[in-house]
């Protein structure tokens, strides 16, 4: 009977063997999970990758046995529960487990520690293709970006990497290990901030959590050793005999839930929106706060070194708020240092040598680019506590612009954006990314163009094929925030900023064969269009 289900019948046997009552379901289990101190030997045993998976198989597959016969006894219950014969109680526990990362770390350390002892004591540098070498150009990435956050390496001014000078002459422990070994010994940690270090763990996908399910259960007020079979329907069979009499009834259940009506759809923007969403968060990203409509003018221009003479900034394409006429806040000190780039130049750049005009940068504008955002947090993790971190974020939201309606354009429209702030980081990672994120939502035909935008250089205009209108049509804009942009804002040196926008509106269009963007903003929306709009699934 080993690793089978019981049945209602030996439930009931078992649990009157046990004086009527058992506390806990896993004693009568015959398949249990894998102990904590046999999870810990598995971890601290091994010396390949290979017996990390391994490992790591066998405890999702004692797990996974043991959390199935819990289940399929949970069915026997609520089944006994339903006729009264039983009453029970279910128990659910979180356990922590290491993942193949936090195997891999256990192993050979973290990455932080690992790039710390390849630096030579003495405080000399060593060059990126070393330490690449070394430890793999991923691992070199992470590795980087862990160890300048917790202050044990630098760059040098020639580019290569040494340690820190407050490590120098000294050791630096390797926290995260012995963290990881805590948890696969005792299934937990007992220092303060336990929860923060866990989390951050599980957002280095270094821990991972299972869910394990059993159940106490006692004796019900009918109670037997025997199920007897419960009528379900009255017959006119049994009305005719006098059956009815002498038979037992299902007892009618008033808190069932009736069927859900029909009610209403997720418009296809909504739809795809949401797909965006999952795939953005399935890689890494961030959602930016959206609620700034109105927004003023050093937002959405100056702080992303727009000209003030710029043809963007003309009634003809933007929307301005007529009361209030201007912003009350802008951030004097930045505010100061973007002027001097406009007016005077920075960072290899002449600017461009004409007086600014204080008054137009406040004025108020319904936000023509969600960059608006991207600007403010580009600008808020430059001045955090603690100094800048890698991020990579992304918003979604609604965007003006004071253009004619016609087939592929709306004046109010959704606009995707997302940026990736990083050390090192080129435009080919935004060419490969853009390779990616595309082919998430299986569009595979990209043809990427050279472009000019004040804010960006290089730039890259986002093209795919829409076999509807049978041509290339343009989804996106994208490229590398200039110097200009990001110095004033407190970025240091060597940082690098890909961002890109599209619409939301164009890809719905190919995603859906729609030709008329009109089709699906608007009141020449078809209703039975939105009905019948399938689940996106990219």
């Amino acid at each position: 009977m080993a690793g089978d289900a019981l049945t209602a019948e030996q439930v009931l046997a078992r649990l009157d063997a046990a004086g009527g009552e058992i506390q806990d379901t896993r004693t009568m289990a015959p398949v249990q999970p894998l102990t904590q101190a046999a999870c810990a030997a598995g971890v601290e045993q091994s010396t390949s990758e290979a017996q990390d998976r391994e490992a790591l198989q066998a405890e999702e597959a004692a797990h996974k046995a043991a959390a199935t016969w819990q289940l399929s006894l949970q069915g026997v219950l609520l089944s006994l529960q339903s006729k009264e014969m039983v009453v029970f109680s279910s128990v659910e526990q979180q356990h922590l487990f290491l993942t193949l990362d936090g195997r891999q770390t256990v192993r050979l350390g973290a990455p932080e520690h690992r790039l710390w002892t390849l630096l030579p004591a003495s405080g000399e540098g060593l060059a990126q293709a070393e330490l690449e070498a070394a430890l793999g150009a991923d691992v070199f990435k992470l590795a980087q970006a862990r160890a300048f956050r917790n202050r044990i390496a630098r760059r040098l001014p020639d580019g290569t990497f040494a340690r820190a000078e407050s490590t120098l002459g000294g050791t630096v422990a390797d926290t995260t290990r012995a963290e990881l070994l805590e948890i696969a010994r005792t299934g937990t940690l007992a220092a303060p901030g336990a929860d923060k270090t866990i989390a951050e763990l599980k957002k280095r996908k270094m821990l991972g959590q299972r869910k394990f399910l059993y159940f106490s259960v006692a004796k019900g007020p009918q109670f037997a050793l025997t199920v007897q079979k419960l009528e379900t329907d009255l017959t006119a069979d049994m009305l005719a005999s006098g059956a009815w009499k002498d038979a037992a009834f299902k007892k009618y259940n008033f808190d069932a839930e009736g069927v859900l009506p029909p009610a209403g759809a997720l418009h296809p923007l909504l739809k795809v929106r949401e797909e965006f969403r999952h795939i953005f968060f399935d890689m890494g990203f961030s959602e930016m706060p959206t609620n700034r409509f109105v927004d003023a003018s050093f937002w959405c221009f100056d702080s992303i070194f727009v000209p003030q003479q710029h043809p963007a900034r003309d009634v003809q394409d933007t929307f301005f708020v007529a009361d209030p006429p201007a912003a009350k806040h802008v951030p004097e000190e930045y505010l100061q240092r973007v002027i001097d780039v406009h007016e005077k130049g920075a960072f290899g750049s002449i600017g461009y040598r004409y007086p600014f005009d204080r008054a137009v940068t406040e004025k108020l504008v319904l936000r023509t680019h969600t960059t608006a955002v991207s600007s403010a947090m580009l600008y808020q993790i430059a001045n955090q506590p603690g100094g800048f971190r890698p991020a990579k974020l992304f918003s979604i939201d609604r965007v003006f612009r004071n253009e004619a309606v016609d087939a592929t354009h709306l004046a109010e429209f959704h606009q995707v954006e997302g940026v990736v702030a990083d050390y090192g980081i080129t435009l080919g990672d935004l060419i490969g990314f853009m390779q990616v994120f595309f082919a998430k939502m299986g569009v595979h035909n990209l043809r990427f163009k050279p472009a000019y935008n004040p804010y960006t250089e290089p730039s890259l205009e986002i093209f795919s094929y829409h076999a509807g209108l049978r041509k290339w049509v343009e989804i996106g804009n994208s490229g590398m925030f200039r110097p200009e942009m990001l110095r004033p804002m407190g970025l240091p040196e060597g940082v690098n900023v890909l961002g890109w926008g599209l619409s939301l509106e164009r890809p719905t269009m190919i995603r859906y064969g729609i030709r008329d963007i009109r089709q699906l903003v608007g009141h020449k929306v078809p209703l039975d269009q939105v009905e019948r709009a399938p689940a996106v699934r990219f």
